[in-house]
């Protein structure tokens, strides 16, 4: 553990400027907070912040962010406040402290709640100072590093869990691959400890058995650049073991099948230099193709720049070589904290951490813990692509991204109006994986919104989070739509007159804020006929049966307006039933009974309508409903019984469409008018089965 005096000499190493006396009391502040507290190992806990804050001053960090790292834990863990740390070191320092300070009301949440609302707060301090993050990441860096000290097992794969899911990740989208490497192999032990303990014991036995062949090869690719005129550094390593690993697993490979087991690292002057190079390395030896990526013409979000080749060397071995100059080499391993001293002067490199808008774009818009943690691995998933616009803008999206996510990273308004795309020029299906530079043509259509169905094909955060989002406030205004006419038609059933007076009495006995939020209760079946009329006239439905509004219906349909002895038959197309306004067509002495909506009637002759309609006498019609479920064990029963609950028939049920997501079923059920029918497609959609229910 570092010593205090060591602490601040090590800062006052690169920044004579630092408050030695405010970096010793941050010091002293949390030894003495932290007190007897000790750690899994045994250590004094203080020994944690001391050699976090030991992690900043590696990159060279503020002392701001020194000082943070000390507290992180202070708030957290001990009797301080946000108010003690801002009264002794300041608005800044506790800002930062607070972002990176978990949340403690949420301390009684389950598991994922509390892993998504720590992500939640993380996210949103991120997108206001970015030293945020940089302490966060250190302070778990450290935590995976004494991670073998805690003896629960469950505990130490969920926080290894975490780290390979969540914090990795996120250190390699801001190009922090240090950080991120040591992480994957400290999470990958806990995780796969047999298949860890396999792949270093290989290693192990490679550099046992062959000697210095690695720093051979580096010597021989040293002196062919030499020879070819060019000034390198040359280092050799093998592959980390999580990187073989994931190799194997994703080729379905065995490990003496891994040819590209040794990398090579080419450290030059200039850039042009880099260019150099890799001429002469292809000169001297054969390149694999498909292996080689410039990075430096197009580098990734994070930053990264490198030129990336494979070599076959001697005995046809696979060798992998990365040249890049040494400011790249330096952005490349520590990132986001290599440029920080930049952007403190204000021109520091705001692009490669663009992403984080989109990040904090979607936050809102998640509607559980679920999505929320779906949306930041998604966000900070680290295989990429590129694609470029037809006028050459490129942009970067995961590896499987489809033109509805490539819109949607254009610009949220151009994927929420998609209809099609080209892609190099030819018209293509939306749901068509994008390869590395295709260029992407988006097809906008004038009243187009997201489509549910695009969630089955759609990998970006953005994506999903705006289709889910259009989904929600499509359903939110159906589901007040459905709640007015239902309340309307219990209005009209009452045996007063239902004023404002009355309406905002209802309000309050319900305890709701407004009309809208009444209608949205009513829609989504939240609400019983009864429960309004008793809010709306307390007293006036102490005396009706509980389902004295869901009774069965009968199959009696009677109509007005029918020429004598005419014939008449309910149209397949629209169904209609008591309530809807409808209208015959006239073929002979038959009649065909149409809803005055219908499409087909504007195929037809308007000389043939005949306007008609129900007698009260009619009490019951078939209605047809096209009903989506989750492709999961029990929805088709939970679909049933909410018919069953509401006194509904089923006279017709076929599967249209199923996928691995969805299931979408066309229904026939018996119902006694229009407001059945509607308090049928209200009460389906409150069903956790449901994704999507609409009349057909």
């Amino acid at each position: 553990m570092l010593r205090q005096y060591e602490l601040v000499e090590r800062v006052k190493a690169y920044d004579p400027d630092a408050d030695e006396a405010l970096l010793n009391r941050a010091y002293v502040y949390t030894v003495q907070k932290h007190g007897t507290q000790k750690r899994a190992s045994g250590d004094p806990y203080f020994s944690h912040p001391v050699e976090v804050a030991g992690l900043m001053t590696d990159l060279k960090l503020d002392q701001e962010t020194i000082i943070t790292a000390l507290l992180h834990d202070t708030v957290e863990d001990t009797l301080a406040t946000i108010e003690d740390v801002e009264k002794n070191f300041g608005s800044d320092v506790a800002r930062l402290v607070d972002g990176v300070t978990k949340l403690s009301k949420i301390e009684q949440m389950p598991e994922n709640e509390r892993a998504a609302e720590n992500l939640r707060k993380l996210f949103l301090a991120m997108s206001e100072d970015l030293r945020v993050l940089l302490v966060k990441l250190a302070d778990r860096l450290h935590n995976m590093r004494t991670l073998h000290f805690i003896s629960n097992p469950d505990k130490r794969r969920r926080i290894a869990r975490e780290t390979m899911d969540i914090y990795a990740p996120l250190a390699e989208r801001v190009g922090m691959y240090e950080y991120m490497r040591e992480m994957q192999l400290l999470a990958f032990e806990q995780l796969e400890p047999e298949a860890y303990a396999t792949i270093t014991g290989r290693l192990a036995q490679i550099r046992s058995t062959e000697g210095g062949q690695v720093d051979e090869i580096a010597l021989h690719i040293k002196q062919a650049l030499a020879e070819g005129g060019v000034k390198v550094e040359v280092s050799g390593r093998e592959k980390h073991p999580y990187s073989i690993w994931r190799k194997m697993a994703e080729r379905h490979v065995s490990f003496e099948q891994i040819t590209d087991i040794m990398a090579f690292r080419v450290l030059t002057d200039s850039t042009e230099d880099c260019y150099r190079a890799l001429g002469v390395l292809h000169r001297t030896w054969s390149m694999i193709p498909g292996k080689f990526k410039d990075y430096i013409s197009t580098p990734k979000s994070n930053g990264y720049r490198s030129l990336h080749t494979s070599l076959i060397y001697e005995n046809s071995m696979r060798v992998e070589v990365q040249i890049r100059t040494h400011d790249m080499h330096r952005t490349n391993e520590f990132g986001l904290a290599a440029h920080w001293a930049y952007k403190q002067r204000g021109d520091g490199p705001d692009g490669q951490v663009g992403w984080l808008r989109d990040l904090i774009e979607i936050l809102d818009t998640a509607a559980d813990a679920e999505e929320l943690l779906e949306h930041a691995k998604l966000a900070i998933y680290q295989d990429r692509i590129f694609a470029f616009t037809p006028k050459g803008a490129l942009y970067q999206l995961p590896k499987g991204a489809t033109p509805v996510d490539f819109a949607f990273s254009v610009h949220t308004d151009l994927g929420a109006s998609a209809v099609g795309c080209k892609i190099n020029g030819r018209h293509m299906p939306l749901r068509t994986p994008l390869a590395n530079g295709d260029i992407v043509e988006i097809i906008k259509g004038a009243d187009s919104e997201p489509q549910l169905s695009w969630l089955s094909f759609v990998v970006t955060a953005k994506a999903r989070a705006a289709i889910r989002r259009s989904v929600r406030q499509k359903e939110r205004e159906e589901t007040a739509r459905i709640g007015q006419e239902l309340y309307e038609s219990i209005v009209a059933r009452m045996p007063m007159k239902i004023g404002k007076k009355a309406l905002n009495g209802a309000l309050k006995r319900l305890d709701l804020d407004d009309d809208t939020a009444l209608m949205l209760a009513i829609g989504s079946a939240k609400l019983t006929e009864k429960d309004v009329m008793e809010a709306l006239v307390p007293g006036s439905a102490a005396e009706l049966p509980d389902d004295s509004f869901w009774q069965a219906p009968a199959r009696s349909v009677r109509l007005r307006g029918l020429p004598k002895n005419a014939e008449f038959t309910l149209s397949e197309c629209c169904h209609p039933v008591p309530g809807d306004r409808i209208v015959g067509v006239k073929d002979g002495r038959r009649i065909e009974v149409h809803t005055i909506d219908c499409l087909t009637l504007g195929e037809q002759d308007d000389r043939r309508w005949i306007d008609l309609s129900w007698d009260p006498r009619s009490d019951g019609a078939t209605g047809l409903l096209r009903v989506m479920l989750y492709n999961r064990l029990g929805t088709l029963s939970e679909m049933t019984g909410v018919f069953a609950a509401n006194h509904a028939n089923i006279t017709q049920l076929s599967l249209n469409s199923r996928d691995d997501l969805f299931g979408t079923y066309e229904v026939g059920i018996e119902v006694r008018d229009l407001a059945h029918l509607t308090r049928m497609i209200s009460a389906l959609r409150a069903s956790d089965a449901v994704a999507q229910a609409d009349r057909v």
